[in-house]
């Protein structure tokens, strides 16, 4: 039987006032004078309705992230980078969001991994004094913003719990302003502050942890310039407790005894879909046709991306494992589902990047020979793309010696403990070490080893019981 539809729901006040209600404003002016309304602009600005019925989350999120100004470095639509409720599924896939939700900790995740500075309290991990501190700071600057994660019912409202960003505070009333995302159901309102605490202080009946609130800011770089960990492919998970859990206690059971033995311990155990994994991000505005000028911030952008790489190829680890790839066979390589090897990935990538930065759609014609570019990558260690129309961004294409580069240098220090040769042990730290990498490459690094941690916590099921920032 089909269910009625329903227009809204009334906003029960008390104890909520209506933000456009005659009170509603007398509290925001009063507010604005009083200087406790600096976050609302920035907010307001990138406000958003949640587009599923579930995902008060990633749309409190989403709004933000945009406010605070974070580049995701990777395209929404068309030529634009924007933070949408879609880019938000490193920590959990979108069909179970949209089925039942993200958890407090999940979010928090969710936040890190899109390169915020996260300070996430649980109800039994804080108190209302510090809370009232940090509302009083987000709504006093628009350098931080507070996402509260509340259960509904303690203003009674309907459903259960629901996250949403605070827009403001009235230090006179002691009230708190939430924006509501969920817009089609509730406006935005004032709920005094103590009366929020207690709708914060219940017990999440999926993790049976308390509810909280969590601070974000920028960082002080946008991450991901040129490599990030890919979460949409479903076997992530799998991949994540390879590198983090598998490769160390391989390292342990062989007897290597040079770098060369190392890196083919770790690269012919690779799963199938490591190609999957690592994906380079060249976003570049591209329009209409394929001859558009580049702004000078694009110019720029690539000016960096391309310095990057560059740090990458000039590191000694790059170098060795340019020389295992270029002297390894393809049956000792491993093999996509698709029958596809590394170099196979590699060509396939150098050709797409040479689409974007060429300014050709994917779908458009062949674009260059997938095998030319994997004929071109096995005879040279460096990760030019052979591609023809690719212009002056020759060089700039990460293929599988990049990548795979970029990701042992982000794997923490201990992986590596497990090897008994003392002097290999010692080679190898010089080599991955990341105090021994330019600033902007050991950012990168940096940056990628934070993700890893992340998804090793979430594979491990305890992104609610570890609300911190991942190790460096």
């Amino acid at each position: 039987m089909a269910m009625a539809g329903l227009y809204r729901r009334p906003l029960p006040s008390p104890p909520a006032i209506d933000f456009a209600s005659f009170e509603g404003k007398k509290l925001f002016i009063e507010a604005i004078q009083n200087g406790t309304m600096e976050g609302f602009y920035r907010l307001i600005s990138y406000f958003q309705t949640q587009s599923e019925p579930a995902y008060c989350g990633l749309a409190s999120l989403a709004v933000v992230l945009n406010a605070l100004g974070i580049d995701p470095g990777r395209k929404w639509k068309g030529p634009w980078r924007w933070f949408d409720e879609s880019m938000l599924d490193c920590c959990e896939p979108l069909e179970k969001v949209k089925a039942s939700g993200i958890s407090f900790g999940k979010l928090v995740c969710l936040a890190h991994c899109a390169g915020a500075k996260v300070d996430a309290f649980r109800t039994n991990q804080s108190n209302i004094h510090d809370f009232r501190k940090y509302v009083m700071k987000c709504s006093t600057s628009d350098n931080f913003h507070v996402i509260s994660s509340y259960n509904r019912a303690a203003f009674k409202q309907t459903g259960t719990g629901h996250f949403s960003p605070i827009g403001g505070y009235h230090a006179g009333s002691d009230m708190a302003l939430i924006l509501d995302v969920a817009r089609f159901k509730y406006p935005p309102h004032w709920v005094p502050l103590t009366l929020l605490w207690e709708a914060m202080d219940h017990i999440d009946e999926t993790t049976r942890q308390h509810r909280g609130f969590m601070l974000i800011s920028r960082p002080h770089r946008d991450p991901g310039l040129l490599y990030t960990l890919s979460c949409k492919h479903e076997s992530w998970i799998n991949i994540a407790k390879f590198l983090m859990d598998e490769v160390p206690t391989l390292l342990k059971m062989e007897d290597v005894k040079d770098i060369h033995k190392v890196l083919s311990v770790v690269i012919t155990s690779l799963p199938s879909n490591f190609g999957e994994f690592i994906k380079w991000i060249a976003e570049v505005r591209r329009g209409e046709d394929s001859g558009q000028i580049l702004s000078p911030e694009e110019k720029a952008r690539l000016a960096i991306k391309e310095e990057v790489l560059t740090q990458v190829q000039e590191t000694g680890l790059f170098k060795h494992v340019a020389v295992f790839l270029s002297n390894s066979c393809s049956r000792q390589l491993p093999k996509s589902e698709h029958g596809d090897t590394l170099l196979d990935t590699a060509g396939r990538m150098c050709c797409q990047g040479a689409e974007y930065l060429g300014g050709k759609s994917s779908k458009s014609e062949a674009y260059c020979s997938r095998e030319t570019c994997v004929k071109y990558l096995k005879n040279n260690g460096r990760s030019h793309c052979c591609c023809s129309g690719s212009n002056n961004y020759i060089g700039m294409h990460p293929a599988s010696h990049d990548v795979l580069t970029a990701l042992l240098l982000s794997l923490p220090s201990e992986t590596w403990a497990g090897i008994k040769d003392e002097k290999l042990l010692q080679e190898i730290h010089d080599l991955v070490s990341v105090e021994n990498l330019p600033t902007l490459l050991q950012e990168e690094v940096l940056h990628l080893r934070r993700q890893l941690h992340l998804l090793k916590r979430c594979q491990e099921n305890k992104a609610d019981e570890d609300l911190g920032a991942p190790l460096s």
